[in-house]
């Protein structure tokens, strides 16, 4: 089952959503001839980037939202170089030759056996071709532990423990730890990674604007599976205790923003 997205949702903090994909792209330098894939592209916003910076290249966009594809697709027209968008599942995607860059800005987290997966998309680069990947690892805030809480402690329990079970294997980003710690990418990967492995971690500390922000933030990402899996009626006494529960560890300033701390792991692999 294909998890349901709202882009507009997605979107509401655009900026400090997108903002670690352009840092990723800046840690990219030349790159060899060959294809260029963005998986997970959601909106298109980084892909349209990749785009306008080898604009000689053919250059796609994967995901397997139709909403988040449609989205993407709406200024087509305004593109110099043409966009090629995909509906596939990152788990079994091929690139039809060997690519020059596979980029993937904050999905890789939703994809289990990371041991598998990423050897294999590494092994997908053309010589000198590079594996760019940012996703959160962000599992132990507050803002994640809370929604684990809530989900254990309501008459919902029963319906969501699946979703947060360590062996589901669909959707990841619930399970704990989703995101392995550097050393594990360093030792998965250097061996394969012949012209080099950069590996670093950034704590984002995201000013968010807004009633209930954090609430707002998770409903564009970690909160989708767990809303889907509720009925209506449900979904509000869950939205309902899981804000309280945020109210108090997350505190709206005078200013009227809300803070949270977001670490993110980055690595630039070359083959």
């Amino acid at each position: 089952m294909v998890m349901a997205w709202n882009p507009q949702q997605y979107l509401k903090f655009a900026d400090e959503r997108l903002r670690p994909g352009f840092d990723l792209l800046a840690q990219i330098n030349d790159l060899p001839e060959g294809l260029l894939f963005d998986l997970g592209c959601g909106p298109g916003t980084h892909v349209r980037a990749i785009a306008a910076r080898w604009p000689d290249r053919a250059v796609t966009g994967v995901d397997n939202s139709a909403a988040m594809l449609a989205e993407a697709a709406k200024d087509d027209a305004k593109d110099r170089v043409p966009i090629r968008w995909v509906n596939a599942d990152i788990a079994t995607w091929q690139p039809a030759a060997p690519a020059a860059l596979i980029y993937s800005n904050a999905t890789l987290q939703w994809l289990t056996r990371h041991e598998r997966l990423f050897p294999r998309l590494i092994g997908m680069l053309t010589d000198g071709g590079v594996l760019a990947v940012q996703m959160p690892r962000n599992f132990d805030n507050p803002s994640q532990s809370l929604l684990r809480e809530t989900a254990a402690s309501g008459p919902w329990a029963a319906t969501l423990a699946p979703l947060f079970d360590p062996d589901c294997p669909t959707p990841s980003m619930l399970r704990p730890d989703p995101v392995a710690p550097p050393d594990f990418y360093y030792d998965l990967l250097a061996p394969r990674a012949k012209g080099g492995i950069d590996l670093w971690e950034t704590e984002y500390v995201h000013q968010l604007k807004g009633d209930n922000a954090v609430l707002e933030w998770m409903r564009g990402t970690t909160l989708r599976p767990v809303l889907d899996a509720l009925s209506e009626q449900m979904r509000a006494a869950f939205l309902a205790a899981y804000a309280e529960r945020l109210a108090a560890v997350f505190r709206r300033r005078e200013d009227g923003k809300t803070l949270l701390k977001f670490r993110r792991l980055f690595l630039v692999a070359r083959a």
